[in-house]
């Protein structure tokens, strides 16, 4: 019995672990997303300002 408690437990701190992982990763990502998104934005109001005239 003791040793499936050890496995539960074990099994719940990797998940934890990958949950940190994966938002510690996702939170520095985060400026060059959004920097890349305006970027994007910019490219297409330059464009369609250039569309209108």
């Amino acid at each position: 019995m003791r040793i499936l408690l050890d496995r539960r437990a074990q099994s719940l701190l990797e998940y934890a672990l990958l949950v940190i992982v994966i938002t510690s990763a996702l939170l520095a990502m985060y400026p060059y997303m959004r920097r890349a998104v305006n970027a994007k934005l910019k490219h297409v109001q330059i464009e369609l300002n250039e569309w209108k005239r």
